[in-house]
């Protein structure tokens, strides 16, 4: 890494850090669990990932994918309609795989929608009816599905394209069994106007009042954890948009 011009700060927060160096990406995490998702999961993958360069903990090394991230939340998006059906098809193979470690239970997700709903409301964060609304329309996403090897947090940020290839995945540490639509609506979220492109090339038929109800509860779900780690939910296109877009 000799001649870098500097040192970029991807994201800082209380968990951990990530940060650029030339062509490199340092993670920097101190609970290593997480990083040994990461790294399993990278391995298991059938579809493009980073290199992993070298791990020292808490620190994991990384080589940069090519090409840029589908989007960034809050941000109309560049890219092709043919890359976003790339990213569908990407999830598809992904999908598609021998699934992982067991993921969540279906009862521990609906406690967790619980316990964030009664925070927003208990602290005043977001009106009783925007919650309660949402919450209804969250709960259709709390149903039985087949197990998948998901990403488990397919942000438009962590999938690259280049031009209209996907040249890989990063931020792999809530991969493992879940449900396939958990997936694409992560990936669709707060950008609707491509989900017919990323469903042509997922393939098949997708239920979309149950990505709509993961909308919902991906953005009930973040609210707190992403006000106590410095980030902002209230921006324009952000989560509290998307709660209120569902009203």
């Amino acid at each position: 890494m000799t001649g870098v011009e500097g040192v970029e700060v991807v994201v800082a927060h209380h968990d951990c850090a990530t940060l650029r160096v030339g062509d490199v990406f340092l993670k920097i995490d101190a609970d290593q669990t997480r990083t040994d998702v990461e790294v399993e999961a990278m391995a298991l993958a059938p579809i493009p990932t980073p290199e992993v360069l070298w791990r020292k903990p808490p620190v994991l090394a990384l080589a940069a994918l090519p090409g840029t991230a589908l989007g960034l939340l809050g941000q109309p998006s560049t890219a092709s309609s043919a890359a976003w059906a790339a990213a569908g098809a990407a999830a598809r193979m992904l999908h598609d795989a021998p699934p992982p470690w067991p993921g969540q239970s279906l009862d521990e997700i609906a406690s967790h929608l619980d316990g964030e709903c009664e925070w927003l409301v208990t602290n005043g964060v977001l009106s009783p009816d925007v919650v309660t609304v949402n919450r209804r329309i969250a709960e259709e996403a709390l149903r039985p599905w087949t197990p998948v090897f998901t990403h488990g947090d397919l942000q438009i940020v962590h999938v690259f394209v280049d031009g209209d290839e996907i040249t890989g995945v990063v931020d792999w540490s809530e991969a493992g069994q879940g449900d396939a639509l958990w997936d694409l609506a992560t990936l669709t979220f707060a950008h609707e106007e491509h989900l017919g492109d990323v469903i042509a090339g997922y393939g098949t038929d997708v239920d979309l009042g149950v990505i709509r109800a993961w909308w919902s509860f991906r953005s009930l779900v973040a609210i707190r954890w992403l006000i106590e780690h410095g980030f902002d939910p209230f921006l324009p296109g952000c989560e509290v948009d998307v709660l209120r877009s569902q009203m």
